[in-house]
């Protein structure tokens, strides 16, 4: 996940753009991993272990970039407390919490239309007769 440092002025916000900080941040957080980090750190403070332990099929490499991004966004604070072992926690920062609405519209979504895109599969993957 290799992004270039662009300069975040109102010029950057086109996401048509190649070009444009609007179109790598959409980059950024529109991948499985970092939307289901988003939704599942939700309202509460969770540690690493919980998230990988949540998250079915993330692996330690996948979480840790992913929480990297979503920390360099500002969308994910990361806590790091001084004890042994050390404890590290990752709350949604403002940004974080209003992409989770966009998240939690998503979910909804999905839930409401997935008999309808399962029948759209079934047909779109039928033989045709004739």
């Amino acid at each position: 996940m290799v992004t270039k440092q662009l300069s975040g002025k109102t010029d950057d916000a086109g996401v048509m753009r190649a070009d444009s900080l609007a179109r790598e941040i959409f980059s950024d957080i529109a991948n499985k991993w970092a939307l289901l980090i988003i939704e599942t750190v939700g309202d509460d403070t969770r540690r690493f272990t919980e998230l990988r332990n949540d998250i079915e099929g993330i692996s330690h490499k996948m979480l840790t970039q992913n929480l990297r991004m979503l920390e360099r966004n500002g969308l994910i604070e990361r806590t790091v407390h001084p004890t042994v072992p050390p404890r590290v926690d990752y709350t949604l920062t403002e940004a974080g919490h209003g992409l989770r609405a966009t998240v939690d519209g998503m979910c909804d979504w999905t839930h409401r239309f997935l008999g309808h895109i399962d029948d759209a599969r079934r047909r779109f993957e039928a033989p045709v007769n004739g």
